[in-house]
C-alpha cells in the first residue's frame, strides 16, 4: 500500500513539473514567434513596419497582462465603471 502510495505521489510530481514546464516561453522563443507573426503580415527585413508590428504586439501583451493584473480579485475598488476615476 506504501510503494502504491509513494509511486502515485512520484507520477502526479511529475506530471505537474511537467505542466508547469511547458508553458515556459523564453525571450528569443517569444521573439522568434512575434517576428514570425509580423512576417507572415507580410513585413520583410529590417524595415519600419516590422519595427512598428514588433511593438504593437508587445504593447498589446502589456496591455492583457495589466488587464488581468487589474481583475485578477474581481473589478477595480471603488470602480465607477470601465474608464472611471479608481480613487
Amino acid at each position: 500500500m506504501t510503494m502504491a502510495r509513494l509511486s502515485i505521489t512520484k507520477v502526479l510530481a511529475g506530471a505537474l513539473l511537467a505542466l508547469a514546464c511547458s508553458g515556459c516561453v523564453t525571450d528569443a522563443e517569444r521573439r522568434a514567434a512575434d517576428e514570425a507573426r509580423c512576417r507572415n503580415y507580410g513585413f520583410r527585413g529590417q524595415s519600419e513596419g516590422l519595427a512598428n508590428c514588433l511593438l504593437q504586439i508587445d504593447l498589446d501583451r502589456s496591455a492583457a497582462l495589466r488587464y488581468r493584473m487589474d481583475t485578477a480579485f474581481g473589478p477595480p475598488w471603488p470602480y465607477s465603471g470601465y474608464y472611471g476615476r479608481r480613487w
